[in-house]
């Protein structure tokens, strides 16, 4: 992951100040990594419930394309999709302690030890899907905080869901899942993956452009993902931003 020459224990502390003691740390234990990313626990979040046609149905072609990618890359991914939630009645943290229902229980645990997130969704009406936003509003923003997200969009037509896209940009951040800068628009998407998730050949589709289009995006999502697990080490993101225990309120103002 880093391109550049880490520098000696020396370096270091000679460029330190006292007040850099975390930055220090992590500097340290940097200079121990290795230079490739390790594998990532990858929670892939899926935003379409949609069984028949017409038009056709992408969301299996492109949730396919993604999931392959990132396991080629090296990441344990695991799929998380809208029918594994009910319509939210009663979200996970509206639940005592191990008394939410099995599956919410199983997806919070998944979400919670996920090292990162990839959203993929359609545009509906210039909008992120009601099916993708039903699962994280399941979960309150501790569930996510502190680790980066990745967006993917897509359509049958020629803006490949951007608009869904930067949409989605704000509900991410105030989960604190702070989404990375490059993000990943598949127009046309029926002409551009088969249904097994294969490039195809229609139009000199070209396969190799196509990962690196989406690596881009994902060696962003590696980098930071990488960045908060080794600042996780070293410093507990949650002691000066702590989770709330009893309402919003806790982050009012004096």
């Amino acid at each position: 992951m880093f391109s550049k020459a880490i520098p000696t224990r020396s370096a270091i502390r000679r460029r330190a100040k006292p007040h850099t003691l975390p930055h220090l740390l992590i500097a340290i234990s940097c200079f121990h990594s290795t230079t490739t990313t390790h594998g990532l626990k990858i929670a892939l979040l899926t935003g379409s419930t949609r069984t028949s046609s017409p038009p056709t149905v992408l969301h299996p072609r492109v949730n396919a394309y993604i999931h392959k990618t990132l396991q080629q890359r090296g990441h344990d991914v695991t799929r998380i999709d809208p029918g594994d939630l009910p319509l939210l009645e009663k979200p996970h943290f509206a639940y005592p302690p191990g008394k939410a229902p099995p599956k919410m229980q199983e997806i919070y645990s998944i979400l919670q030890d996920a090292d990162g997130y990839v959203c993929v969704t359609p545009e509906y009406n210039h909008s992120p899907s009601p099916a993708l936003l039903n699962i994280l509003n399941h979960f309150g923003s501790s569930t996510f905080s502190f680790k980066p997200s990745a967006i993917v969009t897509y359509s049958a037509g020629q803006w490949g869901g951007t608009r869904a896209g930067v949409a989605l940009r704000t509900t991410l951040s105030e989960l604190g899942c702070l989404p990375v800068s490059a993000m990943i628009h598949i127009p046309k998407a029926q002409e551009a993956f088969d249904r097994d998730g294969n490039v195809t050949s229609k139009d000199n589709n070209d396969p190799e452009q196509w990962q690196k289009y989406c690596g881009r995006c994902f060696s962003q999502l590696e980098w930071w993902a990488e960045a908060a697990q080794r600042h996780r080490e070293v410093a507990d993101p949650f002691d000066e931003s702590p989770v709330f225990v009893k309402s919003p309120d806790q982050r009012n103002a004096p």
